[in-house]
């Protein structure tokens, strides 16, 4: 590959090598763009600018653009009001898609000559959520991303090849940022510009080139199932993952479609990456990371990737082996007390996971009349046959047996709540604040909408039915199916969400419950309003069959 240094991106401007495709980006033109907004910022006296673009290569024209003109980047991890007012006061500028802030299109200006950046001087700022929700702000200079990009290629560069880079994941975050705009930049890789969220979105593109890897979410690779063309998909060059710990299931799944493992990679906006590993491998840490330990077993952290000197302490619990590649135990910082006892919530989530109907699990804690403890639970396949057969009590019960064997009585979770999947934030994170939030709230009444579709007045919604519906308690407690009264109930809230419908219910006609709807069914729902006789068609289908379907008569109100 012809690697370009980060700094000497702007040097010399190379036409026939290909950044983007769709619309097409060349680096000639990425430089002249570059410098035209680095003329503009200078003209206008910015010295900080924010900048949230979607396009990555936009993102990397604003990126090269402002160091290029002195100007510090902050690249806040949202645009919502919140956001912009934390962080508005330390930026002359908001750089971005939005209709009343600047664009790239607003610097017609003759480009400034080309240049060497500073490695020092050219300075990033990310935003991270943190664990505790509370917004933090870590800066980084141009140095510390080029000793990272140039480790990654040095790792699995020549595997690449040309492979074209597709992503999954958010480039406002320090691993979209490195793995999807930089070191594609430096490499000579082509990129795909949007940030591709769903499955087969992701397939899309990556038929459009002989050769390609992803850059991935452990969210969505969980997410890929059987409906995908995998013998297409198994000349992806590499998988990477980062964000959180992809399931041990989940990577053996695609291991088994794609004849490799996926590559997750530890790291964080503080520290850049740490470590890197394959199946359930131990972390191997990357060149010129050095790790230690404190007296508590905490991870100590020093790299290129951070200000020299500088030692990142973590609040991860690890075991380092006698070869440098080291085991993680969990997070010292979720060590909770009930009645004056320390009891570690990663060690019970670990115990938890060994069961086979457990697939994810977080643990918190509930401040009610006493403190207790209450589990968030994504079951396996079958420990949703379980669910299905045996009911919710009986599998609680058998998670409680199962936990005792590893704690005391005190520690068992008071409060179960069984979720389709984990609801991590756009950094891949989970904090504790939103777990402890999900089990005080009540079990959910509604479907989860994944789909709608509209076409000439009728829709088509697909509906996941919640494992943990409060309505499977009394129907039925030991085989659980979706009552019919709340499929009719279901069906006229939906279309009168989506339709304009008379307010006033008037009776039902040729209702017919063929299929059992059960815990974590997934179906499709269809509707049609006939307003000449005031009556909504509506059906149920799963796979392979229609569940049930009706006419629901509806009257407008009087006055």
């Amino acid at each position: 590959m012809n690697w370009i240094k980060l700094e000497h991106l702007l040097l010399k401007a190379q036409p026939e090598r290909a950044v983007t495709a769709e619309p097409a980006l060349n680096h000639a033109q990425l430089c002249e763009r570059a410098l035209r907004l680095a003329a503009g910022l200078e003209r206008q006296g910015v010295r900080h600018v924010a900048v949230h673009l979607e396009d990555a290569a936009d993102l990397a024209v604003a990126l090269l653009g402002a160091w290029r003109a002195g100007v510090s980047v902050l690249l806040p991890a949202d645009l919502q009001p919140g956001t912009r007012q934390r962080w508005s006061p330390e930026v002359d500028l908001w750089l971005t898609d939005l209709a009343d802030d600047a664009h790239l299109d607003d610097y017609p200006d003759a480009p400034l000559s080309a240049a060497e950046l500073d490695l020092d001087l050219c300075q990033l700022s990310l935003c991270t959520s943190g664990s505790s929700g509370e917004p933090k702000r870590i800066d980084k200079n141009l140095r510390q991303l080029a000793n990272e990009v140039l480790a990654l290629e040095t790792l699995w560069g020549e595997g690449l090849g040309h492979a074209c880079i597709i992503g999954s994941v958010a480039t406002q975050h320090i691993y979209g940022l490195l793995f999807r705009v930089l070191w594609p930049l430096c490499a000579g890789r082509p990129f795909v510009r949007k940030q591709l969220a769903f499955p087969e979105d992701l397939q899309r593109a990556s038929r459009e080139y002989p050769s390609f890897a992803w850059v991935a979410s452990p969210a969505l690779l969980k997410r890929m199932g059987d409906n995908l063309d995998w013998p297409a998909l198994s000349a992806v060059r590499r998988v990477f993952s980062s964000g959180g710990a992809l399931p041990l299931e989940a990577a053996q799944s695609l291991f088994q479609r794609l004849q490799q493992w996926p590559t997750e990679i530890l790291g964080s906006s503080e520290t850049g990456g740490i470590a890197w590993r394959q199946a359930d491998e131990l972390w191997q840490p990357f060149a010129e990371v050095e790790l230690a330990q404190d007296s508590d077993g905490a991870l100590l952290i020093s790299s290129p990737y951070m200000p020299c000197g500088h030692v990142e302490h973590t609040a991860d619990a690890a075991q380092i082996a006698a070869d440098g590649r080291f085991e993680l135990l969990g997070r010292l910082d979720r060590i909770v007390k009930l009645e004056e006892k320390r009891i570690s919530l990663p060690m019970l989530e670990q115990a938890l996971l060994s069961h086979d109907w457990v697939a994810e699990t977080r643990l918190g804690v509930i401040q009610e009349n006493r403190a207790s403890l209450g589990a968030l639970l994504v079951l396996s396949e079958s420990g949703l046959q379980a669910l299905r057969n045996q009911g919710r009590r009986s599998l609680t019960e058998e998670l409680r047996r199962h936990l005792s064997q590893h704690c005391e009585t005190l520690a068992l979770p008071r409060r179960w709540r069984l979720l389709r999947q984990l609801p991590f934030n756009s950094q891949g994170k989970l904090p504790q604040a939103d777990v402890e939030a999900l089990l005080l709230a009540a079990r959910p009444k509604l479907p989860e909408v994944l789909e709608q579709i509209e076409a000439h007045g009728e829709w088509s919604l697909q509906l996941a039915v919640p494992p943990d519906l409060a309505y499977f308690s009394g129907h039925f407690p030991k085989a659980p199916v979706l009552p019919g009264v709340v499929q009719v109930d279901w069906a006229l809230a939906l279309g009168q969400r989506l339709m304009n419908l008379p307010e006033k219910f008037a009776g039902m006609e040729v209702l017919k419950f063929q299929q059992l709807v059960r815990p974590g069914d997934q179906v499709q729902l269809h509707l049609r309003f006939d307003p000449v006789r005031g009556k909504l068609y509506f059906a149920y289908r799963n796979e392979t069959a229609t569940c049930s379907s009706g006419r629901i008569l509806l009257e407008a109100t009087r006055d």
